[in-house]
């Protein structure tokens, strides 16, 4: 997908998709804001606000607009819209010009019941708000029960109210009719369900049970819970009823219970995958240093962990580290990745604890966002260690391959660019 950099001077226009109403506003600011997070709300809040007396169409503005009022850097606000595409509450379409046009289409949220009912958002909503919030936010939305057993229900049916009487022929149309419009959560999964099926006993019919809700289910709860074919297998074996389908309930209460098991009773939230762009550094330095940046940008902490681990995957506990790091210490993902690699350098190829949790504890505290800035404390954490060391394995501790190293392209050899190459390569 081709990038483009958003600038304030770029024109938007809003499109309302759906029907939206006040009802609404209570499942955003209640279910999704704990999920993604104010600034997200607040952009479609602004969105909203732009559509004309009508709720259809707003008229053209610049993202200049958006950053006066909402407060934030037209980086926040490309960070926010990209959270309410992933969670399918905008669309966004652009034309290429002296400035980019956009369009931003606006779509309902899901209802509550649907969106607590959901094997992704639910679970992430109560992993970011605890159980007592949890429990609260769902009396919220509650229907009250009434004593009805002494009432006889004399309601009419439609045909006795209403007849049918000849009249003539028309057209209607209805394409473009305003109706309730939502989207579904979209992942891009490479689940290997051609191994699932094969893998089901002869006696399954797999064109019955495997319909296109069960697929989507198995991918949601692959993705939340970090499950493979080969044991999403084992519990989908358990979870069959007399009826020789899956038991959805059973599904996700056993796939729940597969990670809670694995991860100390904890259940899991969802983090970014990489680096964010605006806080990347600009393509176009060569260097050694500037390589080495370039993947720790652009890899998630998990892709990094399996190539230090030659294609294996990373043991829960390690995983577990850094979806600590990334959530508890809310760290970004680049830096996440400078702190992995400089761990594994000085504490004997080791991810530790304690050791990680105090450095990223100093680093929240000194607001380190971007893989430079990371990178430059480590240098002068490993300078200082050195000094204060008095053990020699810690004076002959290996020093990662980026420290003190600005090595300008004319600097380098063909060979040595042939070994960056190849050295990079286990990391794409």
């Amino acid at each position: 997908m081709e990038r483009y950099t958003l600038l304030p001077a770029d024109t938007y226009v809003v499109i309302n998709k759906t029907i939206l109403h006040n009802e609404d506003r209570k499942v955003l600011t209640n279910l999704y804001l704990p999920v993604i997070g104010t600034d997200a709300i607040m952009l479609y809040f602004s969105l909203w606000s732009d559509l004309d007396n009508s709720e259809i169409i707003s008229n053209d503005y610049t993202h200049q607009k958006l950053v006066s009022n909402l407060r934030m850097t037209i980086s926040e606000i490309e960070t926010a819209r990209h959270k309410l595409e992933a969670i399918g509450l905008i669309k966004t379409l652009v034309k290429d010009g002296t400035t980019n046009n956009y369009i931003y289409e606006l779509y309902s949220p899901v209802s509550a019941h649907e969106f607590l009912s959901h094997p992704i958002l639910n679970i992430v909503l109560y992993s970011n708000i605890g159980k007592n919030e949890y429990d609260n936010i769902i009396k919220t939305f509650k229907l009250p029960r009434f004593n009805t057993s002494n009432y006889t229900d004399i309601t009419k049916n439609f045909n006795d109210v209403f007849e049918s009487v000849n009249m003539t022929s028309y057209d209607l149309s209805l394409e473009d009719i305003r109706k309730y419009n939502k989207l579904k959560l979209n992942i891009n999964s490479n689940f290997d369900f051609n191994f699932l099926i094969s893998s089901m006993p002869k006696n399954i019919d797999v064109t019955r049970v495997f319909t296109k809700e069960i697929k989507e289910l198995i991918i949601n709860l692959s993705f939340i819970y970090d499950i493979d074919a080969v044991k999403m297998s084992n519990i989908i074996k358990g979870c069959f009823n007399e009826r020789g389908t899956i038991n959805k309930e059973e599904l996700r209460k056993s796939a729940r219970n597969y990670y809670q098991f694995d991860n100390g009773g904890v259940l899991p939230t969802i983090i970014d995958n990489s680096q964010p762009e605006y806080l990347r550094k600009p393509i176009g330095d060569t260097s050694k240093r500037a390589k080495m940046i370039y993947t720790f940008e652009t890899i998630s902490p998990r892709e990094f962990l399996i190539n230090l681990n030659k294609g294996s995957d990373p043991t829960r506990r390690d995983l577990k580290l850094v979806e600590d790091l990334l959530i508890d210490y809310k760290l970004k993902p680049g830096v996440v990745n400078v702190l992995i690699d400089y761990m594994l350098s000085v504490n004997e190829k080791k991810l530790t604890r304690g050791l990680a949790e105090t450095l990223a504890g100093e680093w929240q505290r000194l607001g380190i966002e971007t893989v430079e800035e990371a990178m430059n404390i480590c240098e002068k954490e490993f300078k200082k260690r050195n000094r204060k060391s008095t053990i020699k394995e810690d004076r002959n501790i290996k020093t990662p391959d980026w420290f003190d190293k600005e090595i300008s392209k004319d600097k380098v050899s063909d060979g040595e660019e042939n070994q960056l190459e190849e050295l990079l390569k286990e990391y794409k």
